[in-house]
Order: C-alpha cells, then structure tokens, then sequence
C-alpha cells in the first residue's frame, strides 16, 4: 500500500527532474558551455533544498543520498538525446513553463513536509516550503544574470506559501493522505499554469511580461 511517505518520494523526484530541465532549457538560451548547462541544472534542482537543509542546521541530503544525482544525471541525458533544445521556440517556452510549474509545486510540498516532520510552526513550515521551491530558480537566474522570477510581478513564491498553508491546514486536520497530497500537488500545478497562461500578477509598477526563455 502506499503510503505518504513514498508519495513525498515521488514528488520529490519529479520536482527534481522538473527543475533540472529548466535549468538545462536555461543554460541552453545563454549558450552556455557543457559544464555550464550542468552547473546551472544541478543548482536549478538541489539549490532550494541546500538552502533549506542550511535553515534546519543539517547535512544537505544531496551529500548523502545520490537519488537526486541519478535523477538530474538520468533527466539531463534524455533531454541532450531528445534534442529537446532543438524546439521552436515557443515550444521551448511551454516545457520551461510546465517544468518550472510542476517544480514550484513539488518543492513547496517536500520543503513544508520537512518542517512538518520536525514539529516546527505554521511560520517555520511555510518558510522551508517557499525556501526549498524558490532557492534553486533563485541561483539559476543568478547565475545566468537575470533578474530572479521570484522577484518580478508574476505570482510565483506566493503558490509556495499557499501550498504549504493548506498542508498545513490538512496536517492539523490529520487529512494528509496520498490522495490529498496528490490533489494538492496537482492543484499547485494548475494554479501556476493558469497564472502565467492569464498573465495573473501582483501589483506592481512596471508591464506585465511573460518569461523569456
């Protein structure tokens, strides 16, 4: 049967392959090197949880379970082999978007599951969920110059927190199972897409933009 912990697992991975394709898709646009487009996936995928392990004050898991190399190894070939840089551009635009999306979703979920499994505070859950979903796109546009999506108008740390609040919200309730995880994940996923599909932002002082990849 499965339980919730290997529900978390899964989504850990798939957000791990999701952020590496990012990351790779990235460090395509800016004709970077080999070791580059490495460089910049690998931190796109295990930055926000190096961050959020530093928070917590223990070993990044990435330095003791090779699961997440394997992942970025195994994600980053298949990527090279489909020629998936090859694409049109508006292609190229729409797997970034749905990588991005399912990454952002995966992280705030693992991220809040860590501070839920310490027996940390809504404020201490939510922070780790936003930490560990937005850190690793953080320092891919960091590394590429650009300024960090989290700080545009586009919504984006905000479906971190609200993922992790309701989370929240069902562990206080005991309704965590892997069909609320699941439902939770998918959601999260959704409410990303249709935001940047809308173009739904924040108040801001500048125009709108959509991503550019």
């Amino acid at each position: 049967m499965i339980n919730n912990d290997l529900i978390f697992q899964l989504i850990n991975i798939i957000g791990t392959a999701a952020f590496a394709v990012s990351g790779y898709l990235v460090g395509y646009r800016k004709r970077l090197d080999v070791l580059g487009v490495i460089i910049v996936a690998l931190l796109t995928a295990v930055g926000g949880g190096m961050m959020r392990d530093a928070l917590i004050g223990r070993i990044p898991v990435i330095f003791k379970n090779n699961s997440a190399l394997w992942t970025i190894s195994i994600t980053l070939i298949v990527s090279w082999a489909c020629h998936m840089q090859y694409q049109r551009h508006r292609i190229l635009l729409g797997w970034f978007v749905a990588a991005d999306a399912l990454g952002l979703a995966a992280f705030s979920l693992t991220g809040a599951e860590v501070g839920l499994s310490l027996h940390l505070n809504w404020f201490g859950v939510i922070t780790l969920a936003f930490v560990t979903a937005v850190g690793g796109g953080i320092l891919r546009d960091i590394l590429v110059n650009e300024m960090p999506i989290i700080l545009r108008r586009d919504i984006y740390g905000t479906i971190a927190i609200i993922i992790a609040l309701l989370l929240c919200l069902l562990h206080h309730f005991k309704l965590v199972t892997p069909w609320s995880i699941n439902l939770l994940f998918i959601s999260g996923v959704i409410c990303r897409l249709v935001v940047y599909h809308f173009n739904i932002a924040l108040p801001g002082f500048q125009k709108r933009r959509h991503y550019k990849i």
